[in-house]
């Protein structure tokens, strides 16, 4: 599978790299450490006539304090430096798991934050070969006019299964994005909008530069738990991310679960909130936690397990990741 033919753009600067995605707009793709570009684009899932590699453009790298004690990591950070990172690792060790699960050392070291928070969305009907998808006359994704996941709709069931934005969404992140009009900054929540094909709210002619960790979120306990077909390499067939805050007594405060690879978006169990904050641990809580993340997460036929395994991996995960996170500390 060879690359197709293709302009290449290396910007050196934020507004230079804008500049060019609003000239040439759709026609444009943008590309940083290419682990998820390039193999798509040799299985022709896109044809865009301009790479805009932003990879020389330096501000967008590193993890630097901010007013507050807030942390801004960089979109260029790769997921190794993350992961060796002194502050990262004392105060957010939910991120470290993410990130440390992420495919193998080579992508890790190649992979960047912003592009793990930009993945494509995937799907067993979507993610194959040219000829492949061709003799099936394609599918809503690509090509074709079905989804062949749910026939008798029109709305794209592909999956978000990136691991990194989960992580985040329990430490309450916000994302920062460059755009002719200027920056600006919005919660992760509303980044990703749940839809196969119209993933993330991003437009042509924006670039992400940086995501922001708040202050508050700073020694939160918590862990990340992934399903994958092998150990290494694969992409998570579901994901489950834990952040608590739990005081000197055992007293939870806080509490934020994110689910990934089981809807077209990262998505908050927004149960788990109120089932957890103001409560001690106890395994009937737990329960009723993992019972929420079923209620959330809906699995279908989109990769290779079957939607009942993965809902009861859900399940089993969630309780895993809070008993793990709660119990972190304590005597």
């Amino acid at each position: 599978m060879s690359l197709p033919s293709v302009l290449v753009a290396r910007p050196r600067t934020v507004d230079e790299a804008v500049r060019i995605l609003s000239e040439w707009g759709p026609e444009a793709m943008v590309i940083a450490g290419g682990t998820d570009v390039v193999p798509n684009l040799q299985m022709r899932l896109f044809s865009p006539k301009l790479l805009l590699d932003v990879k020389p453009i330096t501000v967008l790298r590193g993890i630097t304090y901010t007013g507050g004690g807030a942390l801004r990591i960089g979109a260029l950070t790769t997921l190794t430096e993350i992961i060796e990172s002194p502050v990262v690792r004392k105060s957010y060790p939910v991120l470290i798991n993410a990130a440390a699960s992420v495919a193998g050392p080579l992508q890790r070291n190649m992979g960047t934050l912003g592009g793990n928070l930009c993945l494509e969305t995937r799907c067993l009907w979507y993610n194959q070969s040219y000829f492949w998808r061709k003799s099936l006359g394609g599918c809503l994704k690509k090509d074709g006019p079905i989804c062949h996941v749910a026939p008798g709709g029109k709305r794209c069931w592909a999956v978000w299964s990136g691991d990194t934005a989960p992580a985040l969404l329990t430490l309450e992140a916000e994302i920062e994005i460059a755009a002719p009009r200027g920056m600006r900054r919005i919660p992760l929540t509303q980044f990703y909008k749940n839809d196969g094909m119209d993933r993330i709210a991003l437009g042509r002619d924006e670039l992400v530069t940086a995501v922001h960790i708040p202050a508050r979120a700073a020694g939160r306990r918590g862990a990340y738990l992934k399903l994958r077909v092998r150990e290494a390499v694969d992409y998570p067939l579901a994901g489950v991310a834990v952040s608590l805050d739990v005081d000197e007594s055992g007293v939870c405060r806080d509490a934020r679960v994110a689910l990934a690879a089981v809807n077209p978006a990262p998505l908050l169990v927004k149960e788990a909130g109120e089932a957890l904050n103001g409560q001690p641990y106890s395994s009937e809580l737990i329960k009723r936690v993992a019972q929420a993340a079923i209620r959330t997460g809906k699995p279908l036929t989109t990769s290779a397990s079957t939607p009942v395994y993965r809902r009861e991996m859900l399940r089993v995960f969630t309780r895993r990741a809070l008993e793990q996170s709660w119990k972190d500390g304590r005597s």
